[in-house]
């Protein structure tokens, strides 16, 4: 396979490690833990791997010798930045425990091991991949782990290949599957441990041992860079608004990463508008009156980040959601025989009124996404709602009736943009690099430990890596209770953007100056070679959120 000048030279970077890591490690066991709410339910659920200890590790100057270890590795849910490095971390990890210890990869997601479809994942197969982007070393895939049919089927190959660790690597859903399969295989003696890793771009699976999952930093640079590149040219031609609607499915983390990179005119937060309990038509007055603000000052130009999951949290939008996943969840038999036109008239005859009168404001053709266009989950499909569009023709139409805009002479052309999937397969920045592998070798030294229902962690982020902290914490520390097409479900709780964090409040000390000046910052491509000041920074979340610590 031919490969570019950068590809073979990334081929020659060796990721950094925590120095705990480098030598035999020892488990250190902290206080036991409870789920982050809803402890009752969570606990009944998970009898076995609930109220375990966070652990972390400290070097053992007496290890037992190694004995080998057969672990299987599954990539899950979407793509994220450093996927590779850290099947690449738990491969050197296993080995270094023991030079026959053996690394399967299931492919395409859960479904391959529920499928037997497998394979062995050998030193000349992890070298090709090591400090690359994308999962296409076994693939990934979004089949959910949940049946007793399929844990059953899935331990069938676990145990014909005689692996007895199980490493998953993806988001909240993923790592919940993680945790639900922990507790059955605890509960059946099936000899099989499951750890999970941290993967998301958006930012939202986090708490305080978690400090970040891995792909945000890479993506959010990618976004910002060609962010960048858009207000350069805004800030040349000085005739068009940019609408740049940013992945994230629920939380705002990534719209925020690039807001403080970049500094755009404007940036919406999605769980600011919730609780500010803002309409569809304030927000649209927001953009707007900055719009003619510029305009007055000459400046018919401008840039606006928007979170991919906006629209979900605008009040009357969210209670509208709410209830047409409710509606739909409840009657899933029922209006799956039912064609467009049948289902639309049963959704507008079954809504409350209010619902009614907020659906009938959009568009035709969002209304249309909002109504038939669900994902597999039975949920509304944001990413496919373009709220970019929405926004600029709402804002158009605003503008057109307003006499201080026409004072202004103002003229507004909007342009629109959607930055997801260019984030999501890139070549792992430094910081993604050695995070995701030191991810990986953590894995192996918790499978090793002989812990189960884990998720890897590695902590103190802002420091150089040979300072981070590795250890686990139980999966169940960071669950509980939420609807999910109209059942109770439990799942990992979404970590969003904190109001009162460093982070947001960075932003809101600055938004109104960036909005009526222009303050753009061009922060250009990732650098993996040069000054650590230049290639191995963290996210400026990260950096706000440890500032005082």
């Amino acid at each position: 396979m031919k490969k570019s000048a950068l590809q073979k030279a990334r081929a020659t970077y060796q990721p950094k490690l925590p120095i705990v890591l480098t030598a035999p490690v020892k488990v250190v066991e902290g206080h036991a833990t409870e789920s982050v709410a809803d402890q009752d339910a969570i606990r009944q659920l998970f009898p076995n791997t609930y109220g375990l200890p966070e652990i972390h590790f400290e070097k053992n100057p007496s290890p037992a010798p190694g004995k080998p270890l057969n672990v299987g590795v599954i990539l899950s849910g979407g793509q994220a930045p450093g996927g590779h490095n850290v099947i690449s971390g738990i491969f050197d990890g296993i080995k270094k425990i023991h030079r026959d210890s053996r690394l399967f990869g299931f492919l395409m997601g859960p479904s391959g091991l529920v499928e037997h479809k497998y394979i062995e994942l050998t030193a000349p197969i992890i070298d090709e991949y090591r400090n690359t982007g994308g999962f296409d070393i076994i693939g990934s895939g979004r089949t959910k782990l949940e049946k007793k049919e399929q844990f059953d089927k899935g331990l069938e190959i676990l145990r014909e290949l005689g692996i007895t660790a199980l490493v998953i690597i993806g988001g909240d859903d993923s790592n919940t599957n993680a945790a639900i399969l922990a507790e059955y295989y605890k509960a059946n003696n099936a000899g099989v441990q499951v750890i999970g890793c941290p993967k998301t771009i958006d930012g939202d699976l986090k708490n305080a041992q978690i400090e970040t999952s891995f792909g945000f930093d890479t993506a959010t640079k990618v976004y910002s860079e060609v962010i960048g590149n858009i207000q350069r040219d805004c800030n040349s031609a000085k005739k068009y608004w940019h609408f740049i609607k940013l992945m994230g499915r629920s939380a705002s983390h990534i719209a925020l990463e690039c807001a403080l990179q970049t500094q755009p005119n404007i940036c919406l937060i999605s769980e600011e508008i919730e609780q500010k309990n803002m309409s569809l038509d304030q927000i649209v007055k927001y953009i707007a009156d900055i719009v003619t603000s510029r305009a007055a000052d000459g400046n018919n130009f401008g840039t606006i980040l928007i979170p991919e999951g906006l629209i979900e949290f605008i009040p009357e939008y969210k209670k509208l959601i709410r209830e047409l996943n409710e509606l739909l969840g409840a009657n899933k038999d029922k209006v799956a025989q039912m064609n467009n036109e049948q289902l639309t008239e049963f959704i507008l005859g079954n809504l409350d009124a209010s619902n009614v009168a907020a659906l009938k404001k959009l568009p035709e053709s969002v209304a249309k996404q909002l109504m038939l266009d669900r994902d597999p989950h039975g949920n509304v499909q944001v990413s496919l709602i373009e709220t970019e569009k929405l926004l600029s023709g709402l804002v158009a139409d605003y503008l057109a009736n307003d006499e201080a805009f026409a004072a202004a002479h103002g003229k507004f052309s909007p342009l629109h943009h959607f930055f997801g999937y260019e984030g999501r397969c890139a070549d792992p920045s430094n910081f993604d690099a050695d995070y995701c592998y030191s991810l990986g070798f953590n894995a192996a030294a918790l499978i090793n430990a002989g812990v189960t229902g884990y998720m890897s962690a590695v902590r103190n982020l802002v420091k150089p890596a040979v300072q981070w902290i590795p250890g686990g914490i139980p999966i169940t520390m960071m669950m509980n209770i939420e609807r999910r097409n109209a059942e109770d479900k439990p799942v990992i709780q979404k970590a969003l953007v904190r109001l009162d964090g460093a982070p947001f409040r960075n932003f809101a000390n600055h938004r109104d100056t960036w909005a009526h000046n222009t303050c753009y910052i061009y922060p250009g491509p990732i650098q993996y070679f040069g000054p650590a000041e230049v290639c191995d920074q963290p996210s400026m979340t990260l950096k706000y959120e440890h500032q005082h610590k």
